[in-house]
């Protein structure tokens, strides 16, 4: 098994087999994109329908800047 390369620091709503942030450097993905991973990743674990509301705010600014 791969080590995790980032560390979580307070919380355990991030602690997945692949944390967001990793997912989101190793393809590359920009603040807005990198959110909305983040929003969507943890929901269930912290702040449920406020992290899928957060989660469609940013979708809906990418889909803006289309």
């Amino acid at each position: 098994m791969e080590k995790k390369k980032t560390k979580q620091i307070g919380g355990d709503h991030y602690d997945l087999p692949i944390p967001p942030i990793d997912f989101i450097l190793a393809n590359d993905l920009g603040f807005v994109e990198g959110n909305i991973i983040k929003y969507v990743t943890r929901y269930k674990r912290k702040n449920g329908m406020q992290d899928l509301l957060k989660a469609k705010h940013y979708l809906d600014i990418l889909i803006n800047q289309l």
